[in-house]
């Protein structure tokens, strides 16, 4: 290791002893994923990362996402070292630390920045949340992809604004995990080569060593990809590391991988490669043996030496402050000769939308055969796209079914190697992937959308999770929506799903009713800029209502409303439900109407809107006084009983589908006028 000087081995082991020190006092965490990685963490930002700790937010700095999210202490400890500055809510940079000192004694306890997992709007300098194996890496594809989109849309000659890098450090863990061999199969598909995956091959796991289930040989996985594949055999080699970074740098036609073996050298001799160490606190007296070990002062805990900060700020900050000063003077000058493309990068950044983005959005007249919600949303979305410009994304495979194409001219064609101009995304068969490359290129300020069939959805779950839990605003188009889906049977025809995405909070579900109500649910969404939206949306065709006879579609802005009301007095019996079900109460409502049976009907594309709303206007549209309620879904009623109440009916899914043509499975489930109408007259008698 010609290259090492002793700071270089005090700042290593100031990383290491503070993730011991961190992990000990909590009682609880990781200590051997950090320590055997100190050297590559630090190799990395100290010597190549371009990345400025007083602006990490910064467009053009490279990211570094830790996808072994349990080696957080890694990541707090070269934040806290480097004097990241934290970031609020508005943008603006702080005059404190990302991580404190303080912070890294509270490790993983309340309110702290340092929680057991790295969690993005929590801490500045976290570029996405990890923890579930294999989600960082994943995301990292998308954070290359926004950078190849970025640079094709805004660079011009002279004016690189964007060309950053992306290295994603993960474990065993993730590469087990088939979301990271999804990802990794796109990136080298579309030759990302700013994308660069550091694999930390410690061989070892919770349950012990990874030779219990993990035999493969990762580098030739990647190799038959078609990454570039460099193997570090000594993690603690800083020139070996330097070498094999410079030439993932020096790569321009594939993704890197970067293999290296780590070894935790621990103070005890016993406690060499100890699947404990991995998961659990090493205990005072081997804290103590450690630090010997480092030649360490044994009894301090959390100590910094005197000039650690210094020579990384002399490091990574120094080099970072002069990129980030020398492109913001760039910018200033591209700003000059280019204001419409300067001003989209400002207005990304922000999550800001341009004037006049829904101006071309259409509005669709009344017909009674009308068109599947999914074909409405097509036309919506590129309407969008087209004023829009960073909008961008596409469908696992699906795009036909989902309507998600971008047709005209500054989008078309198809985002792929040698061509980074198109704003189609071809996700292939990849669901998980797709959801956590989502999260990526959201990370990087480009609104993003992914388009499957609902019953698919299980398959990105984690991966939405995450987004709701950043509070992302990326879009979800699920189209085939219900049994409706019809003689593909149950396997495709989703039940339980708006049930499990209604449960993940903070994510807003729309199930619109008719072509104009879609289009209001793609406004709602674009304009949410801190939650995630899912567009549930039908196969079949779906009339469009006469919005001159029922109420105006932007009611679903407020989650729900009165579509069509008593034309005498209070209503009798409210009949609620969405999407392809508010035409069948529309038929029961005009029904009743015509009998003189007093109905309100409400349209009620989604509950977490609704729910947004005062108590006064969610009464005055389901006053509490009408006990007398039907809410009617294609999918389980688990959730309906909030609104109908524990007497009310519910005409649902109580089992999982059929395969047989459209009108026969409907039928077969009750999903018919007659059945609607029997429930709300029993509704009526039984409120006496």
């Amino acid at each position: 290791m010609t290259d090492q000087t002793d700071l270089d081995i005090i700042s290593i082991n100031t990383i290491r002893t503070l993730s011991m020190d961190a992990v000990q006092k909590a009682n609880s965490g990781h200590p051997g994923a950090p320590m055997g990685l100190a050297p590559v963490g630090y190799c990395l930002w100290q010597r190549f990362l371009r990345y400025d700790p007083g602006d990490p937010i910064w467009p053009n700095r490279d990211r570094f996402v830790l996808s072994a999210g349990h080696a957080s202490m890694l990541l707090y400890s070269i934040l806290h070292l480097a004097g990241v500055k934290q970031v609020d809510g508005s943008y603006r940079i702080l005059d404190e630390p990302a991580v404190s000192l303080d912070d890294i004694k509270n490790f993983r306890q309340l309110e702290s920045r340092t929680p057991g997992h790295p969690e993005y709007r929590v801490t500045s300098g976290v570029e996405t949340t990890t923890g579930p194996l294999g989600q960082g890496a994943a995301a990292s594809v998308g954070m290359a992809i926004a950078g190849r989109w970025m640079a094709e849309h805004f660079n011009r000659p002279n004016f690189d604004i964007f060309d950053y890098n992306i290295y994603a450090l993960a474990g065993d863990g993730c590469m087990m995990e088939g979301i990271s061999s999804e990802a990794a199969s796109l990136a080298a598909h579309l030759k990302l080569s700013n994308l660069c995956w550091i694999y930390d091959n410690n061989r070892i796991s919770i349950d012990g060593p990874t030779s219990l289930a993990f035999t493969e040989d990762v580098a030739s996985r990647f190799k038959a990809y078609g990454w570039r594949v460099t193997h570090v055999g000594d993690a603690n080699d800083l020139e070996a590391l330097a070498e094999a970074f410079t030439t993932f740098k020096e790569t321009d036609d594939r993704p890197t991988l970067i293999v290296a073996d780590s070894h935790i050298a621990f103070g005890a001799p016993n406690k060499q490669d100890s699947h404990d160490a991995h998961g659990a606190p090493l205990g005072e007296e081997e804290v103590r043996a450690t630090k010997k070990n480092y030649g360490w002062p044994e009894k301090k805990h959390f100590h910094v030496p005197d000039g650690v900060r210094e020579h990384i700020a002399a490091g990574v900050g120094a080099r970072g402050r002069v990129l980030r000063d020398k492109w913001m003077e760039k910018f200033a000058a591209y700003e000059a000769e280019y204001p419409e493309l300067a001003g989209q990068v400002q207005l990304m950044q922000r999550r800001e939308l341009p004037a006049k983005w829904d101006d071309d959005i259409p509005t669709f007249e009344a017909d009674a055969k009308g068109m599947a919600t999914r074909a409405s949303s097509g036309k919506v979305l590129n309407a969008i796209a087209k004023n829009v410009p960073w909008l961008i994304g596409g469908s696992a495979d699906l795009t036909p079914s989902t309507k998600t194409l971008l047709t005209f001219e500054d989008a078309a064609g198809d985002f792929q190697a040698g061509n980074y101009r198109p704003r189609n995304l071809r996700f292939g068969v990849r669901e998980h992937a797709m959801g956590a490359i989502l999260n990526g290129l959201s990370h990087c300020k480009l609104r993003p959308y992914g388009a499957t069939f609902l019953v698919f959805s299980d398959y990105m779950r984690p991966s939405i999770r995450l987004a709701a839990l950043m509070e992302i605003p990326v879009i979800y188009v699920f189209t085939h929506d219900s049994i409706g889906v019809g003689e593909d049977g149950p396997t495709h025809q989703p039940v339980e799903q708006l049930a499990a995405l209604r449960a993940i909070p903070g994510l807003v579900v729309i199930r619109p009713a008719d072509a104009n109500e879609t289009a209001e649910a793609w406004r709602v969404a674009m304009e949410l800029d801190r939650q995630p939206t899912a567009l549930a949306l039908s196969r079949q065709n779906l009339p469009t209502l006469d919005r001159t006879k029922y109420g105006p579609a932007d009611g679903l802005r407020r989650g729900a409303y009165v579509l069509a009301d008593s034309v005498s007095g209070d209503p009798e019996v409210l009949l609620l439900a969405s999407g392809s079900e508010v035409a069948l109460c529309v038929e029961a409502y005009e029904r009743f109407t015509s009998d003189g049976v007093r109905v309100r009907l409400v349209s009620m594309p989604s509950w977490e809107l609704f729910e947004r709303q005062d108590e006064e206007y969610r009464e005055s549209v389901l006053p509490p006084a009408v006990v007398a309620r039907v809410a009617v879904e294609q999918a389980v009623a688990q959730g309906w009983e909030r609104y109908v109440g524990i007497g009310g009916a519910i005409v649902g899914m109580e089992t999982f589908g059929a395969s047989a043509p459209i009108k026969d499975v409907q039928k077969h489930f009750g999903f018919t006028v007659d059945n609607v109408v029997a429930a709300a007259k029993a509704q009526i008698e039984a409120a006496g």
